[in-house]
């Protein structure tokens, strides 16, 4: 049997569903109360690991929340409860706090690891839509995750109870690392491999050219040999320094358009009388999202790198940086 697509009725019902779960997840707000702040308490004071688990829907709305403790500050791994019963109990420890998601807070899976949870001493935090269920009143901390209606049309396929017990573990996580003073480069630190992990722990030494692939001249030189630079380089500029090796200038593409316009036989021009003076430099221990940043601020597409006394130590442009992944 090959079923028929009535279009309006199928936005209707996708309308409906995002509307049934934007409002479940709205009356999260309400139901928070100083249980959340106490959940908060016992994930701060954890001397071992935030333990979390589920079954079912639940178990992979406990999976997520135990991937975004662990990237945000908070060491947590996911535990099968099924799994649990057969050995993997041994994982949990007296130092830890295990945190039970189920809605109905009578998952059978569940119960039969929890008392043994308890009796070694763990804190027991528990998420359920019913605060009589015996998982919540097993629990030291009970979080309210109910909602008014699933927006499965039966009533009955757990959807808007799963969004809002994910939207209740999000909220929990970004209060333990707002608490903490979890930052961007913490995050970066558990996520090298990202782009925000390329992005915070990349510095201008990681991407700048250095050595032979730097074009400079002297102030001594000719626009000639300034372009001789330009063109062995290819970096769309060279550098202009003194006989300490201090950066006094850079000679551009644009700067050479603009002799171009000007004047009519420039090749033995001075190049100190066409350069840019004061040219915007950067250190090499700067992160190279400050180079993007100076770059697009100033409408340029080279920047030179200086140490301290501002002798010229290497060179970046945009092609550096996006080969880098840093844009």
């Amino acid at each position: 049997m090959i079923a028929k697509i009535n279009g309006d009725r199928a936005l209707g019902l996708a309308r409906e569903v995002l509307d049934i779960e934007a409002d479940a997840v709205r009356a999260l707000r309400d139901q928070l109360d100083d249980h959340f702040v106490e959940a908060i308490d016992f994930i701060l004071g954890c001397r071992g690991r935030v333990v979390v688990s589920g079954i079912g829907k639940s178990g992979h709305i406990a999976r997520k929340l135990a991937a975004t403790l662990a990237s945000t500050g908070t060491p947590a791994f996911f535990v099968h409860p099924a799994e649990a019963s057969h050995g993997d109990l041994g994982m949990v420890t007296a130092d830890d706090v295990f945190i039970a998601i189920s809605y109905s807070g009578e998952s059978d899976e569940l119960m039969a690891i929890l008392p043994t949870v308890k009796r070694l001493g763990s804190k027991l935090i528990a998420m359920t839509g019913r605060p009589a269920s015996s998982l919540a009143q097993l629990s030291d901390v009970h979080l309210n995750s109910a909602v008014s209606k699933e927006a499965c049309p039966m009533n009955l396929a757990p959807t808007a109870s799963t969004t809002a017990a994910l939207a209740l573990g999000d909220a929990l996580a970004v209060a333990v690392l707002d608490a903490r003073g979890f930052g961007p480069d913490d995050f970066a630190r558990s996520h090298p491999g990202g782009a925000l992990g390329r992005r915070l722990l990349t510095y201008v030494h990681d991407v700048m050219r250095t050595g032979d692939q730097v074009p400079f001249v002297t102030r001594n030189a000719t626009v000639s040999e300034a372009l001789f630079q330009i063109t062995a380089k290819r970096m769309g500029m060279t550098a202009i320094v003194d006989d300490a090796g201090c950066v006094e200038g850079i000679f551009t593409d644009g700067d050479l358009r603009r002799v171009l316009e000007r004047d009519g036989d420039f090749r033995n021009l001075p190049i100190t009388a066409v350069m840019t003076h004061r040219p915007r430099a950067i250190g090499p221990d700067q992160l190279a999202v400050e180079a993007v940043e100076l770059m697009e601020r100033h409408r340029i597409n080279q920047m030179l790198v200086v140490d301290d006394a501002g002798k010229l130590i290497g060179a970046l442009n945009m092609h550096d940086l996006f080969s880098k992944k840093v844009i």
